[in-house]
């Protein structure tokens, strides 16, 4: 558990870079990192979720030619301020990649189910 509060982190080869968690946290958990070049493994997701250079290929082929008005895939988020999570789950509720994981103080989990 990161800081005594909630853990959370992103699986990054799902994650479309789509801004949407960090457009409705309402206590600044995520930032956006440029997929290459930023540090985007700097939250606490496992070694299998982090960033190795490769996009999921099912969520690349579900969100490529989404033509909802914003760019995917040139970004990942990263939560950088996971202690701070209220777990309003709004993020949890706009995440088009389904790669957002919580751990709550009494070890429940939440994955992300895009709405």
């Amino acid at each position: 558990m990161a800081d005594g509060g909630m853990d959370v982190f992103v699986d990054k080869p799902k994650c479309t870079g789509c801004r949407h968690c960090f457009d409705v946290c309402p206590v600044a958990v995520f930032e956006m990192h440029p997929k290459d070049g930023g540090n985007v493994n700097a939250d606490t997701a496992p070694a299998d979720k982090q960033w190795k250079g490769t996009d999921d290929p099912a969520v690349v082929a579900k969100f490529k030619d989404m033509p909802d008005g914003h760019t995917h895939f040139t970004e990942k988020s990263v939560a950088v301020n996971g202690s701070a999570c209220i777990l309003c789950q709004a993020c949890l509720i706009e995440c088009e990649g389904e790669c957002i994981h919580i751990t709550d103080t009494s070890g429940q989990k939440y994955i992300s189910i895009y709405k």
